[in-house]
């Protein structure tokens, strides 16, 4: 099941951010305030993914989408999506489609997201799922090696 997040989702959504960043390095560095990091000033809206006995195993994120962003996909796109993630157990069942279907389906346009280039994984599903990527850029965090990461921004089917 997959419904809007509530502000009491929170601690469950941070213990499944945990085992993702775990097995992932996703995100590369623990946020000093998890919270936080699930809830930027910028997210308009965010959902949950829960299994069979209602554990938060995945969440997606709509954020406003920021100028330099519309300037690298060039095209003019509703939101961007942000902070999406499965937990490890919960993989290869097509949640993290039906995360971004959701998120396609509120927004009611086309939406951009960017992923790390070490994210490999991800990029696959994403490209599997229609995604195109469409620019690259350095971002302002670092990656695992303390650079700049490399990011591949991407337009939604």
């Amino acid at each position: 099941m997959i419904r809007l997040r509530t502000p009491a989702d929170l601690d469950a959504c941070v213990r499944a951010l945990a085992e993702v960043q775990a097995a992932d390095r996703y995100p590369v560095d623990w946020p000093d305030d998890p919270q936080g990091w699930l809830t930027p000033g910028d997210l308009l809206r965010a959902w949950v993914a829960l299994d069979e006995q209602g554990v938060i195993v995945g969440h997606v994120g709509l954020a406003q989408v920021e100028s330099r962003v519309t300037e690298l996909v060039g095209t003019p796109v509703r939101a961007s999506v942000t902070r999406l993630f499965v937990t490890p157990p919960a993989r290869r069942g097509g949640l993290a489609a039906r995360l971004l279907d959701t998120a396609l389906a509120d927004a009611d346009g086309r939406l951009t997201l960017e992923v790390s280039d070490e994210g490999r994984a991800a990029i696959a599903a994403y490209e599997r799922y229609g995604w195109q990527r469409v620019a690259t850029s350095r971002a302002r965090w670092r990656n695992a090696a303390g650079e700049p990461a490399l990011v591949h921004h991407y337009l939604s089917p």
